[in-house]
């Protein structure tokens, strides 16, 4: 089985966050998982209800690679928590900003 990629603390980039977080859908997605405060799985935090699994499994790949959220495997489902700490220590306070001033 193949290992999921997340960079650690020092490789999370401005520009990669702010990258995976231009994207409407991806916003959402991570709103929705700090709103949850708890580990959800990718369709319990999807936006849409009828989004394409592939779809919805690219948008998790982004913001993973991003550095935005960390996922586990649990039996046959993926569950993702956003990496708030790891983002704070990077860049105070941007997270909460950004998605503060989401629609």
């Amino acid at each position: 089985m193949a290992q999921l990629f997340h960079p650690s603390r020092e490789d999370i980039t401005l520009a990669g966050v702010l990258s995976a977080l231009a994207d409407p859908m991806r916003l959402r997605i991570v709103k929705s998982l700090m709103q949850q405060n708890d580990c959800m799985s990718c369709t319990e935090a999807a936006p849409c209800p009828d989004m394409a699994k592939s779809t919805l499994s690219n948008h998790f790949r982004i913001l993973r690679e991003a550095g935005l959220i960390q996922t586990t495997k649990k039996g046959v489902e993926h569950r993702n928590v956003v990496r708030e700490a790891d983002l704070n220590a990077r860049f105070p306070k941007l997270l909460k900003t950004i998605v503060g001033c989401a629609d």
